[in-house]
């Protein structure tokens, strides 16, 4: 094996392999069912697979626009509009990009320099702070509060001060499947109002929530709107996450410095299968059903767990359960994420990655965005435990 004989000063001195790679690479070798990455294991709608293939047989496959297909945008502009009643214009403030990881990091590199303060709210996904620090700016942690798991918006006004460049919001939100609801967003509204302080939200989990309650999208909320970076995903929309097909919208003076970064990121997302998502989200009863199939998803997993030694956290959300382990035993919740998946053969994601000091509360996190014979198999398994 060869290796570089010169100086190496990492950028990221504390970051280690993703906890989905590791779990994932562990679950594979274990032969364990993957509960841990947050991805469906159900096919692909046909139809779907179908039209990129068209689409590919057309020739359509070379460059896309840099922004992104116009149709497509179009689409999304009218879908925005009609699930939150906000305008967004396609050519100035809609951006296509391979997949919301990537969208997040354009953000960040567009946005935060040298000093910049960004507030993140813990525990929060693995790729938001690496993307600060990359680009020079420091991350502020803020803890949801126990047990469920809601922002204390008093904390977060204490911290915002001249270096505040960025609040960063997830809802639905992953790991813990807990929501934003209009309260929060106001409160939000209020702490930014007269700073020129920009939100990020991530919302890739927006047609994922449950008992009839209605996604909170900042794009609702106009004060709000017109700060804001907005992040959605095919891949959570469609179950296409190997894909890697996401959008983001904002105010057109943003969506400029996006896409300066942006275009020399990747220039521009896979085109054919641009052309088949815009045809594709013509049958709005795809994503507009999608929480109703995922409830079914969580109260199955939820059901087959009853009487087990789990304790059950809410779920309001997303596809992810929450389960705390403390009747079971006083392990940190990383050594019984690998003990489970060596031994019992079932892969979840310890919940202590998602912080920045591992605080561990006993919680693992399960994806239940899977076939109903294997929440059966892997149910059976954790209720042996």
């Amino acid at each position: 094996m060869m290796q570089f004989k010169g100086s190496i000063k990492s950028k990221l001195p504390k970051s280690n392999t993703s906890i989905f790679a590791v779990m994932t690479a562990l679950a594979n070798e274990h032969n364990a069912i993957n509960l841990a990455q947050g991805f469906p294991d159900f096919d692909v709608s046909p139809k779907l697979i179908e039209l990129v293939n068209k689409y590919m047989k057309l020739g359509m496959n070379q460059y896309a626009p840099m922004p992104g297909l116009l149709s497509l945008r179009e689409k999304i502009a009218q879908k925005t509009y009609d699930l939150y009643s906000a305008q967004y214009d396609a050519n100035s403030e809609i951006t296509i990009v391979p997949g919301a990881t990537h969208g997040i990091y354009a953000i960040m590199s567009a946005m935060i320099r040298e000093g910049d303060e960004v507030i993140v709210i813990e525990p929060c996904y693995d790729s938001y702070v690496p993307a600060i620090e990359l680009n020079g700016g420091r991350a502020i942690h803020v803890e949801l509060k126990l047990p469920e798991f809601k922002i204390d918006w008093n904390e977060v006004k204490k911290l915002v001060n001249f270096k505040t460049k960025m609040i960063l919001i997830n809802t639905p939100h992953n790991p813990t499947g807990s929501i934003l609801n209009s309260q929060d967003l106001q409160k939000l509204e209020k702490i930014v109002r007269g700073t020129d302080v920009i939100i990020c939200s991530d919302e890739v989990y927006e047609h994922m929530i449950f008992d009839k309650v209605e996604h909170q999208s900042v794009a609702r909320f106009p004060a709000l709107a017109e700060r804001s970076f907005i992040i959605s995903s095919f891949g959570k929309t469609y179950s296409t996450t190997g894909w890697k097909m996401g959008y983001i919208l904002a105010p057109a003076n943003l969506t400029v410095e996006l896409r300066k970064v942006h275009q020399f990121m990747a220039f521009s997302t896979n085109t054919p299968i641009q052309y088949a998502m815009s045809e594709f989200m013509d049958d709005k009863n795809i994503y507009l059903e999608l929480s109703g199939f995922y409830q079914e998803k969580r109260d199955y997993f939820r059901k087959l767990l009853k009487g087990s030694n789990f304790k059950l956290s809410p779920c309001q959300g997303s596809y992810f359960q929450l389960l705390n382990y403390s009747k079971i035993t006083q392990e940190k919740d990383t050594d019984f994420a690998i003990r489970l998946t060596k031994v019992n053969k079932i892969a979840s994601i310890p919940v202590s990655v998602f912080y920045s000091k591992q605080t561990d509360n006993q919680l693992l996190r399960f994806c239940f965005a899977k076939q109903n014979e294997t929440l059966e198999k892997a149910a059976e398994k954790l209720m042996k435990i």
